[in-house]
């Protein structure tokens, strides 16, 4: 059973029904001033994604046919981030920051000025918007028959939002006004505007070109739409989303970091729910992509990242960092750092291990304390057990690596393979300098430089014949401790003798 991090939402069973969603049109231009960053706002990361990759992954769930990003300030490097997370999101240019409803008109122009069906209007850096939310704004949209309907939300402080006006026999949606110019009892109002618009195509695109700029900002407001579409006489309606929490923007750093917690508590929500043990929520954190298997135990202080899958009956943590590793069924990963490593069933890792890429650990091998691996095959029943380095190298199965044993994997120049076969027993403080061959079944003596293969079933000896100097010490280090030691050591030999 695999259990995702992130399931699609499924918020209700409301569709956008027959109305044909024509495109999505997602406003990602602005510089994002407040984030104090030399990223532009939209491409700062939370759970995995970039606010916008969150925003693009929840708007792909209405399968529009078309999608398009409007893109201004850094331009080039959003561009280029868009290109790799959606290549068939289309990118339209705002050069000039002249307001929302210029931002749309932009967006449209690139589909050809206007398009038939329903157009969905969401914010760059909405990142807790989910796909559940947008698919219940385009169904209300297209079962009210209205020609734009606004995503509201009910908030616990309504300050600095525009308030949702209402006609109290209808019900539908009279004004959007702004808190600096809200009365006293429309400041009371609590339903407020998230910036998520669905818009019947044609009449957006004919509304567009009516909106004025004769404001404080010089700029052309979507929101203006909304009452140029009224005058008109057609109905504006409004959806209100389940958790206000989902219409929150990105502005700074503090905003980046709460939202980054109410999507991590959503996710280990989600684990948990379908069967995944997480003992502390708080200290645990996990992106978009991550999945598990049923009966995975994930300890405190633990993080999960990229395409990270730990596997039924696993258990990672406490104190580890994983990212886009794949820890096996039944295997223990403990004080561990892996990234691009794959954790074989039953498998055992650290304390205070560090897989590095392409480290691929079989069925019920070790890899103890203080051991880094890197592009490292270790086979089945294999144990690297205590401080030792594994690199370019192939272990066969049941193989016992000694304490201390290093890979001597790089000349200076180039990186070299070392082999070791099965059922081997190589000494502790082992130098293999590769590239060598240690045949089945061979050992290799403690303290060895192992430079030349090793046959199959042989026991290999490179270490220099130990030499005593006598009296060493006394003479080149006189009056130290060591000598003081030494002589003393010596009246208490000649006295037992």
């Amino acid at each position: 059973m695999l259990v995702s991090a992130n399931p699609p939402h499924v918020l209700g069973s409301a569709r956008p029904g027959d109305t044909p969603l024509a495109a999505v049109v997602v406003l990602a231009a602005g510089e994002g001033t407040r984030m104090k960053s030399a990223t532009p706002k939209v491409l700062h990361d939370i759970s995995g994604r970039s606010l916008v990759g969150h925003v693009l992954a929840a708007a792909r769930e209405l399968e529009p046919e078309h999608l398009v990003v409007v893109v201004g300030h850094a331009r080039e490097q959003v561009t280029a981030h868009l290109a790799e997370i959606d290549a068939e999101a289309r990118t339209a240019v705002q050069a000039e920051q002249n307001g929302t409803g210029h931002a749309v008109r932009m967006g449209l122009e690139e589909l050809g000025g206007r398009v038939d069906g329903t157009v969905v209007v969401v914010c760059g850096d909405t990142p807790l918007l989910s796909g559940g939310t947008l698919r219940r704004l385009a169904a209300t949209h297209a079962a009210d028959g209205n020609a734009v309907t606004v995503l509201t939300a009910e908030v616990p402080d309504a300050t600095g939002y525009g308030r949702i006006v209402r006609d109290e026999v209808s019900g539908a949606v009279t004004a959007i006004v702004e808190h600096k110019d809200a009365s006293e009892a429309q400041r009371a109002i609590r339903e407020v505007n998230s910036g998520v618009f669905a818009f019947d195509g044609q009449l957006l695109a004919d509304a567009l070109g009516k909106v004025r700029t004769d404001n404080s900002q010089g700029e052309e407001y979507l929101t203006d739409v909304l009452g140029i579409l009224r005058e008109a006489g057609h109905r504006v309606g409004a959806c209100v989303a389940a958790d206000h929490r989902e219409i929150a923007g990105i502005n700074n750093r503090v905003q980046l970091a709460q939202a980054r917690r109410i999507l991590n508590d959503r996710l280990l929500e989600r684990a948990m729910l379908a069967g995944v043990t997480v003992v502390d929520p708080a200290t645990t954190w996990v992106d978009v992509t991550v999945t598990f298997g049923r009966d995975a135990v994930v300890q405190p202080g633990t993080q999960l990242l990229g395409a990270t899958h730990v596997g039924e009956g696993a258990e990672v943590g406490p104190n580890s960092r994983l990212k886009d590793t794949r820890v096996g069924a039944g295997a223990r990963v403990d004080n561990t750092v892996a990234d691009g490593a794959e954790v074989g069933p039953q498998a055992t890792v650290g304390p205070f291990a560090y897989l590095r890429p392409g480290t691929r650990l079989g069925l019920k091998s070790k890899v103890g304390t203080y051991v880094e691996t890197k592009n490292a095959t270790i086979g089945e029943g294999t144990k690297v057990p205590h401080l030792s380095y594994v690199g370019d190298a192939t272990i066969g199965e049941y193989t016992n690596i000694g304490a201390a044993s290093v890979f001597v994997n790089y000349d200076g120049q180039d990186k070299h393979h070392t082999t070791v076969g099965s059922h081997c027993r190589t000494g502790s403080d082992n130098m293999f300098v590769a590239p060598v061959t240690i045949g089945d079944g061979a050992y290799t003596a403690a303290g060895s430089v192992i430079t030349k293969d090793v046959p199959p079933g042989s026991l290999a000896v490179a270490r220099g014949q130990q030499r005593n100097i006598e009296g060493w010490v006394a003479r080149k280090r006189p009056g130290s401790a060591a000598a003081r030691a030494a002589e003393d050591a010596s009246r208490t030999r000649d006295g037992e003798d």
